[in-house]
């Protein structure tokens, strides 16, 4: 691929005519009409120009453009849904390398697996498997790209009944640094597999997975909002710890938004809006979540039988809000911690601002820490804190969440990868505790030994030795 040498930087610049020529996917320049729309990321705030956006029609164009990134030194982004908290799906004068248009997907409903490419969001995966009365588990937000989220864990509605994304991801296609295309699984590259199953895009680039189904006709569930109080948010952690693992839960302490369903007096008031699936018979999931609508008299109760899709409300993509956010793990929110939660959350003055909790276990913690990358087997809750803001106001918002993250903090020093901002070195470390870090860096040194992927939350090469 041609390119032409910058004097300047004795880096490259690019040939986007040559470009064009030699890749089937669309190449987008910055005198592009489309480029803004291109480069426009979903954190706001992000304002990044990349030298090109490149649009890969298969697996040939993504070694391609992962050749020209090393033989130029240009900065590669890697773009699924575009949805990095940090910002990673775009780069400021490298290469953004767009999956958006590998999007085929093959679901074989008999044997309850699907082949996927990664430009595929969640939220169209979710929808064609429920044709099928089929599903597979990611997060609690349709438009994130599949690429991301599974590579980084995948917690989300049916975290306690079938795990993490990762653990119904049976195998997957790679393009790695030197521009190799790899399958890989149990079987084929077993040390690639077990590190694409949590430790994010270090390893190269996915352009195919193939996933496990689970059979999910109908679910119970939907929002319930009680009033938020001390004894409400601990009692719902509580309830929530000893539900039946069909049950996960999604507690959104918060100021109530101006929702049409809510009365006006409620608007401003502190709540908890939480988000419940029951993935499982209609009526055991009524009763698994009475206990909940018995803690106050709910404010809305929206919780009913409904297609799993129905989880995932329609996306706006004009929205691009600019949020600090920190987030971790801790081992309970008693009433003490609710009472933190609540006082913090009085005090700010931020339109929005919420603390987020999660209650884990059930089927991700049945699989061994030490079975794939993500090693937070044994995390009890995960809480994740944020303030919005506008304009100036991010040094007070960014002040607010690391006092609050602070003020939770507990024993479980962890944190999940797929939610961390551009928070440095130290945090990404504590996403792969103990040994889970060193056995990376071995296989990033084998793999990707220039750390050619690295516009991510990265984890250096081992020093020393190359790929065998």
């Amino acid at each position: 691929m041609t390119t032409q040498k910058s004097k300047s930087n004795n880096s490259s610049t690019l040939s986007i005519a040559q470009l064009r020529a030699e890749l089937k996917g669309q190449v987008i320049a910055p005198d592009d009409a489309a480029y803004d729309a291109a480069r426009t990321v979903f954190v706001g705030g992000i304002d990044r120009r990349p030298a090109a956006i490149v649009r890969v029609a298969d697996a040939e164009d993504v070694s391609r453009v992962v050749a020209l990134a090393r033989a130029t030194g240009l900065e590669l982004a890697i773009r699924s849904g575009g949805h990095s908290g940090a910002g990673h799906s775009v780069t400021e004068g490298g290469i953004v390398l767009s999956l958006a248009d590998m999007r085929a997907l093959q679901i074989d409903a008999p044997a309850r697996t699907a082949w996927v490419e990664t430009g595929l969001t969640a939220g169209e995966y979710t929808n064609a498997a429920s044709a099928y009365g089929l599903a597979t588990g990611f997060g609690d937000t349709g438009s994130v790209g599949i690429g991301g989220i599974t590579l980084g864990g995948g917690i989300g509605y049916l975290v306690r009944k079938h795990g993490l994304t990762i653990d119904d991801l049976l195998a997957a296609e790679i393009v790695t640094a030197d521009g190799e295309r790899l399958r890989v699984d149990a079987k084929s590259h077993p040390d690639l597999f077990w590190a694409i199953r949590g430790g994010g895009g270090n390893f190269g680039v996915a352009t195919r997975f193939q996933f496990r189904l689970h059979p999910l006709e109908t679910i119970f569930g939907g929002m319930l909002i009680l009033p938020a109080t001390p004894d409400v948010i601990a009692s719902f952690i509580a309830e929530a710890e000893s539900a039946p693992d069909e049950l996960s839960t999604i507690a959104n302490v918060m100021a109530a938004p101006p929702m049409p369903f809510l009365p006006a007096e409620v608007h401003g008031k502190l709540i908890v809006m939480a988000m419940l699936v029951y993935a499982g018979d209609v009526a055991a999931g009524e009763r698994a979540v009475a206990p909940f609508r018995a803690l106050a008299t709910p404010m809305a109760d929206m919780l009913r039988p409904m297609r799993y899709p129905e989880m995932y409300p329609p996306e706006d993509n004009t929205y691009h809000p600019k949020v600090a956010a920190r987030t971790m793990f801790v081992d309970a929110i008693d009433r003490r911690a609710a009472e933190t939660i609540i006082e913090y959350l009085r005090n700010s003055d931020a339109t929005m601002r919420v603390a987020q909790l999660r209650v884990l276990g059930g089927a991700m913690a049945r699989v061994p820490a030490d079975a794939t990358a993500f090693a937070h087997r044994a995390s009890r809750i995960m809480v994740n804190v944020a303030a919005f803001y506008e304009g100036p106001d991010r040094a007070a918002r960014e002040a607010w969440v690391t006092d609050l993250a602070a003020a939770l903090r507990q024993n479980d020093a962890g944190v999940y990868v797929n939610f961390l901002g551009d928070e440095g070195a130290a945090r990404v470390r504590a996403a792969y505790p103990g040994g889970t870090w060193d056995r990376l860096a071995a296989i990033k040194r084998r793999y990707d030994p220039t750390n050619l992927f690295r516009l991510n939350q990265n984890i250096p090469p081992a020093s020393g030795g190359v790929r065998d």
